[in-house]
């Protein structure tokens, strides 16, 4: 059986190791911050210990049969309930909050390592997430500004024929986009199309060439 000073340091290990990922996500103003990365590590730590030596009056009775690890396995499995509610789903390219919601499983794996007495390997998770968080986001923006897919968003009046906006956008071969929908309704029509990546020079200065055209109420750029 654990004593009373292992057993506090379990928690406060665990509770630090929320807390400095849990920092790193507060930075950023995301939806789970310090204290719900707290609570999961420690809360995580506590269900281990649970699960490792709360049964332990009744474990070695000769008509119990029990397997300690199956009360820690339900976190695996269980966090996937928090972690669902920070994902964001704004519409069916653009999802929010994954980044997130694996942090929150990986913190929940901490503190089962923690609670487990797995010290060393907790820290070193912990040394590996703030890594992964914070240290390779400038590599990540570099890259999917490269190869991410934009939108550009033509809103034209509803009386404008959409074709005539389609016709000058598809009549230079060498502006390159993956495909465009069209959208009406009574106050406006919306053009967007969908690029692989960053707009070619040809596209853009048909884009140049549209904002000066009296049809054309707003064109924007998105990811």
């Amino acid at each position: 059986m654990l004593s009373i000073a292992e057993i506090s340091i379990r928690l406060a290990l665990a509770a630090a190791f929320g807390a400095a990922i849990g920092l790193e996500r507060e930075r950023k103003d995301w939806t789970a911050g310090l204290r719900t990365h707290m609570m999961v590590c420690m809360g995580s730590s506590l269900i281990m210990m649970v699960s490792s030596f709360g049964f332990q009056d009744i474990i070695n009775h000769p008509h119990v049969s029990l397997d300690p690890s199956r009360v820690a396995a339900q976190v695996v499995s269980g966090i996937g309930f928090i972690g669902a509610g920070t994902i964001m789903f704004l519409k069916p390219s653009t999802v929010l909050g994954l980044t997130t919601a694996s942090g929150l499983w990986t913190v929940a794996a901490i503190g089962l390592a923690t609670g487990g007495g797995m010290y060393y390997a907790a820290s070193i998770a912990t040394v590996f997430a703030l890594f992964i968080l914070w240290a390779l986001q400038p590599l990540q923006k570099r890259v999917s500004r490269k190869y991410q897919q934009r939108f550009l968003t033509i809103t034209i009046a509803a009386d404008t024929n959409p074709s005539v906006i389609i016709n000058t956008l598809t009549e230079n071969k060498n502006a390159e986009y993956y495909n465009f929908t069209v959208s009406r309704n009574r106050k406006e029509t919306v053009i967007e199309l969908k690029l692989d990546s960053q707009a070619n020079q040809q596209l853009m200065q048909i884009v140049e060439g549209l904002n000066t055209d009296p049809n054309v109420k707003k064109i924007s750029w998105t990811h």
